[in-house]
C-alpha cells in the first residue's frame, strides 16, 4: 500500500503535469480541459513508465526529445515559487549537459557555488565529479546532470520532504525529456528518490536499481568522496559497473 507521502508526491506529479497540459494547449490557441479526454495509462496502482510520463506531460503525447523539450519544461517551471526555497535563492539551477545524454547524473541539491552560477556541479565537488566522467571517457557536454531540487536549501542543509514533493516533478520530466539510458543516482537522497527505498547509500551503492523501466546505479556523492578520499574507489567500482551496462546496451 502507497504512504501518504507516496500519494502526495503522485498528487503532485499529476497536478504538474495537467499544468504543462494547459500551458501546451493554450500556446495552441486551445482554451480549457478537451471534453472527451482518453482514460490515462498507468490508473492500476503501478508506477507510470516513462513512455505514460511523457504523455502526461505533453498534449498530444508527442514528446520533444531533446533540446526542445527541455526548454518547454524550463518555461513551465519559470519563475518557481512552490516551495519556500525560492525565497533564498539567487537562480534556479535547472540542468546542464547534453538534452540526449545516454548517462544522466542525479544530486539531491545546488550548493553556494550552484546557487551563484545557476549551474549543478561547478564547485569542488562539481570539479570532482567532472574528472568522475572524464575518467569515464566522456565529457560534461555528452551527459546531463541536474538534482532533485532545483533551488539552494540555506546554509546547504539536507533536503526538506516538503522541498522534494514540490520539485521533484521536474525531474521527472527532465527524464522523460532526455531519455537516458542509464541514471547515476548521486548521493542517499537522489538514490532514495530513484530508488524508492531508504536502505543506507553504503549499502545501496554498486546494486543496479530502476527507476520507470531505466536501469539506476546509486553511488557515493561526490562532496562525501571529498570528506572521505578511502571510498573513491568504491565509486570508481560503481562507474565501472555503468561503462560495461552502457558499452553492452550500445549506448556509448
Amino acid at each position: 500500500m502507497a504512504s501518504p507521502q507516496d500519494e502526495l508526491v503522485e498528487l503532485v506529479d499529476l497536478v504538474a503535469s495537467f499544468r504543462a497540459h494547459l500551458a501546451s494547449r493554450a500556446r495552441q490557441g486551445l482554451v480549457g480541459v478537451p471534453a472527451s479526454p482518453s482514460p490515462r495509462k498507468g490508473v492500476t496502482g503501478s508506477p507510470p513508465t516513462i513512455a505514460e510520463t511523457m504523455e502526461a506531460i505533453f498534449d498530444d503525447g508527442q514528446v520533444p526529445h531533446g533540446g526542445h523539450g527541455l526548454t518547454a519544461l524550463r518555461e513551465e517551471i519559470g519563475d518557481c515559487q512552490r516551495c519556500k526555497l525560492s525565497q533564498g535563492r539567487k537562480h534556479i539551477v535547472f540542468g546542464v549537459g547534453s538534452p540526449e545524454a545516454n548517462l544522466m547524473f542525479v544530486g539531491e541539491a545546488p550548493g553556494a557555488d550552484e546557487d551563484e552560477q545557476g549551474e549543478p556541479f561547478v564547485g569542488a565537488a562539481g570539479q570532482l565529479l567532472t574528472k568522475m566522467i572524464k575518467a569515464m571517457g566522456y565529457e560534461r557536454s555528452q551527459v546531463y546532470i541536474c538534482n532533485i531540487l532545483k533551488c539552494r536549501p540555506p546554509q546547504n542543509r539536507n533536503p526538506e520532504d516538503d522541498e522534494v514533493v514540490a520539485c521533484s516533478p521536474f525531474l521527472r520530466q527532465q527524464i522523460a525529456v532526455v531519455q537516458p539510458r542509464v541514471i547515476v543516482a548521486l548521493g542517499k537522497f537522489a538514490a532514495h528518490y530513484l530508488c524508492g527505498e531508504n536502505t543506507p547509500i553504503s549499502r545501496l551503492r554498486g546494486t543496479w536499481r530502476t527507476y520507470h523501466e531505466v536501469p539506476v546505479m546509486p553511488t557515493y556523492h561526490p562532496a562525501y568522496l571529498l570528506r572521505d578520499e578511502s571510498k573513491k574507489g568504491e565509486a570508481w567500482s560503481d562507474l565501472k559497473q555503468v561503462i560495461a551496462r552502457l558499452t553492452q546496451i550500445g549506448a556509448r
